[in-house]
């Protein structure tokens, strides 16, 4: 068995009166009230107005060109990796996941339903309501509403991982070509992310607040649970242990989990087995993805002890095992790499305080960083 760092770190837990504090100060960041006319009628697609700002001449997307998603606003923002932000679009109240399909079209997790844009003309196409009842529209880390969201490798499908504030989530599956949800499954509590196998057969919903993925059939939409806590699950919702996002390694469609800079939970979805191995940036992570050839990068928010835990970072782990980690000036959420493998985009929008308003761009080769100024609070990010 590999030797690990600190294994008491299982013990760092909020108390619950810090539990409290927290879920206060999350919503508190923004309006809890309801925006006029922000809920449309359930089941129903509301059409989107052409809320454009700097549309590309002619109507087409310059390759490279970043999608990200304003947590702290209610738009995506298109962004020049060499200029910064070209242009936004609304779509809904604190936008977090995105995804992108072939057609170019961009399906976004709001607090008020998933936004469809078209990222050529630069407009939202329709706003589709959740079935599931997540309360009132907030904004901030606990808001209620979509989070994690994927596609279908087909592209008929878009799945979206929906948080109800002090209960479990739900997995709703929309028709993309009727623009409306057609199933709602069961799955934990605050899907942070969700991901498709490559095959399109199995979905997976990453459930921060309850130490699990729930594997999702895409045929039957049959759930089961899969406990996903290599440090246990002391400290419950207070704990800082939990799952925050999946990578599906391409060599054998393995769930990557990484947490700490520690531990990396591979985790077998048929099997329901987990296998640990170790890490080396010493840090609390979050986003994470993984490219064709199987490489795994994985942002590193920062400390959680701040005298025995390393800063914010990216780590870059090779199939094999090998990493290099990246040091980053402040807290960072999610991570995207540039089509030829070279350079990689980190969203500056963490979904906790520390949070700016940019991302940070990294060159994998030479290890140079800059910040780049772009949209508020970017949170999801996608290479268009």
């Amino acid at each position: 068995m590999p030797k690990f760092r600190r294994p008491s770190r299982a013990t760092r837990v909020l108390v619950p009166g810090a539990v409290a504090v927290v879920l206060l100060a999350g919503c508190a960041r923004g309006s809890a009230a309801t925006p006029a006319g922000a809920s449309p009628t359930a089941g129903s697609a509301t059409p989107g107005s052409p809320a454009t700002v700097t549309p590309d001449p002619g109507g087409t997307v310059a390759p490279g060109t970043l999608l990200v998603t304003d947590f702290g606003s209610d738009t995506v923002t298109f962004v020049d990796p060499a200029r910064g932000a070209t242009g936004s679009v609304e779509v809904g109240t604190a936008p977090y996941g995105l995804a992108v399909g072939e057609d170019g079209r961009a399906w976004v997790a709001t607090a008020e339903g998933v936004a469809v844009v078209d990222t050529a003309s630069r407009e939202r196409l329709a706003l589709i309501p959740y079935r599931t009842d997540t309360g009132p529209v907030t904004t901030g880390e606990y808001r209620g509403g979509g989070m994690g969201i994927a596609l279908a490798p087909d592209g008929r499908r878009a799945y979206v991982g929906v948080n109800v504030p002090g209960g479990n989530g739900a997995l709703e599956v929309v028709d993309t070509a009727a623009l409306k949800v057609t199933d709602v499954v069961p799955v934990g509590r605050r899907p942070f992310d969700v991901d498709v196998s490559r095959d399109g057969s199995e979905v997976y919903a990453t459930d921060h607040d309850s130490f699990d993925v729930t594997v999702v059939a895409a045929g039957t939409l049959e759930p089961r649970r899969i406990e996903v806590a290599p440090y246990g699950t002391e400290g419950g919702l207070g704990s800082w242990l939990k799952p925050h996002y999946t990578a599906v390694r391409p060599s054998d469609g393995k769930l990557l989990l990484p947490f700490e800079g520690e531990r990396l939970a591979v985790v077998d979805p048929r099997t329901g087995r987990t296998a640990i191995e170790p890490m080396t940036a010493n840090t609390h992570q979050h986003g994470t993805t993984v490219t064709a050839d199987g490489t795994l990068l994985t942002v590193g928010t920062g400390p959680i002890d701040p005298d025995a835990d390393e800063g914010p970072s990216l780590t870059v782990r090779t199939p094999g095992g090998a990493e290099r980690v990246y040091p980053l000036e402040g807290p960072h959420e999610s991570v995207a790499v540039s089509r030829d493998g070279r350079t990689a985009y980190v969203t500056g929008g963490f979904t906790r305080d520390g949070y700016w308003d940019g991302l940070t761009v990294v060159d994998l080769g030479t290890g140079d960083t800059r910040r780049l100024p772009a949209g508020s609070r970017p949170l999801g990010i996608a290479v268009l």
